[in-house]
């Protein structure tokens, strides 16, 4: 019998990925997170509370709100979008347009003065880069399945995840070094209109244009189908629409996809709003806000790292549990202390637990994923991981406004971890190879 006979999900896979693709595919979470720490999390979010908003609590509201309307986005288009590329055939493409589209919209951050009438500037910029960022991320998980085994899934997800991590903190390193804190800041940028807060938003940009570019040269993609687009399109939705109408017969992965959906929605707002709770909570300024953030990215990578041969050795589900239980208390201690420096304690803490969650959920789907839908369930993923993301922010800043207070908006997020690692709790990971 002939080895490539049958459906697509029983094929025998192609060779595995050479240890130069592997690095390259790495590499690329290394780029975007400059991103994440740079934008969403901590420079960018605390000019926008400190410097941009009219004051801290509408701050929070309009970045939470921005994040929302982003989400919604993005929730109803990745999947279409994985669809459409798994009949397509590659993924690459459409990784190298939403990245050169987050590169673009992230630049443009540049013009963001410290003034009330550039907040819409602000949060328009922030919401389209937020929505490309998050689009390449679908087509970059889902090339995770074709480079290595099975039993590696973990360690590469996980390896990926800590590169990334460290990718953001020499970022934040640089912006904070050079620009931020330097009297007389590199490059001859001065100190008005804060361009040396601002230019942040550029060098994160650059640090994503330099290094994303060996996924491209180096990593394999899945050969072009051939269908026309207009084909491909067509096709795509229609094979989106009969998965969900199928999804029943997927229940374990539907059940997974749901937990995913809640635990994921407390650790986005609790990423996109660290920066902002701690400067509107503890008074840090921008400079002290990039310093947590250093610490933070350097224990979150060590965490994702560590984790990672965890994974493959209890399994993504444990893994994950593990991580959602240590969120959980750690964030309940940063929840009632009011000194700054067992905030910093507790903060480096919660980054152990904050890489491994995001890894292993990474790899469970790879796991539970059938071969021949990966991106359209990485969509799907996407989809799940910013379906109720407007619930987040939104009852973050709801609660904040109402109680006048962060920490009311900041006790919201320890439900999510509590709900989807119950309903995580019952779903079957597939056996792992030995």
């Amino acid at each position: 019998m002939s080895q490539t006979a049958g459906p697509p999900s029983s094929r025998v896979k192609p060779p595995y990925a050479s240890k130069r693709a592997l690095v390259a595919w790495c590499l690329y979470d290394w780029a975007n997170s400059a991103f994440a720490a740079v934008v969403l999390t901590f420079v960018f979010a605390a000019y926008f509370t400190q410097g941009v908003a009219e004051n801290e609590v509408a701050a929070t509201a309009q970045w939470g709100y921005a994040l929302t309307l982003s989400a919604i986005a993005i929730a109803i288009l990745s999947p279409i979008l994985g669809a459409i590329a798994d009949q397509g055939g590659r993924r690459k493409p459409w990784l190298g347009f939403f990245t050169t589209l987050c590169v673009l919209a992230t630049a443009s951050l540049w013009f963001v003065k410290p003034d009330p009438s550039f907040v819409l500037v602000a949060l328009l910029g922030v919401a389209v880069a937020n929505l490309a960022f998050e689009f390449g991320i679908v087509f970059y998980n889902a090339m995770l399945n074709d480079l290595v085994p099975e039993k590696m899934l973990g360690r590469l997800s996980g390896w990926g995840w800590g590169l990334g991590y460290a990718g953001g903190l020499v970022c934040l390193v640089i912006v904070l070094m050079g620009f931020v804190s330097n009297a007389e800041p590199w490059f001859g940028i001065g100190r008005e209109a804060a361009a040396h807060v601002r230019i942040a938003a550029p060098i994160a940009a650059l640090w994503i244009a330099v290094f994303a570019w060996p996924i491209f040269v180096f990593t394999p993609d899945h050969k072009a189908s051939g269908l026309p687009w207009g084909t491909a399109i067509s096709r795509g939705i229609r094979t989106l629409g009969k998965t969900i109408r199928d999804l029943p017969k997927y229940r374990n992965v539907a059940r997974y996809l749901i937990a995913q959906m809640i635990y994921t929605d407390g650790l986005n707002t609790l990423f996109a709003f660290g920066g902002i709770y701690a400067a509107g909570q503890f008074g840090m300024k921008v400079e002290e806000v990039i310093w947590f953030g250093i610490a933070l990215n350097l224990t979150a990578g060590l965490g994702a790292a560590a984790f990672a041969w965890i994974d493959d050795w209890i399994g993504a589900k444990r893994t994950v549990l593990i991580a959602l239980t240590g969120l959980f208390l750690v964030g309940a201690a940063i929840l009632v202390t009011e000194d700054k420096l067992v905030f910093w304690g507790l903060g480096l803490a919660l980054g152990i637990f904050f890489g491994p969650a995001q890894a292993a959920s990474r790899s469970l789907m790879a796991r539970l994923a059938p071969p021949d839908m990966q991106t359209e369930m990485f969509g799907l993923y996407a989809l799940t991981g910013k379906a109720t993301a407007f619930i987040g922010p939104a009852l973050f800043g709801f609660a904040t406004s109402q109680f006048g207070t962060q920490r009311a908006g900041m006790a919201t997020v320890l439900i999510f971890f509590v709900i989807g690692g119950a309903i995580l709790w019952f779903v079957k990971e597939p056996k792992r190879q030995i």
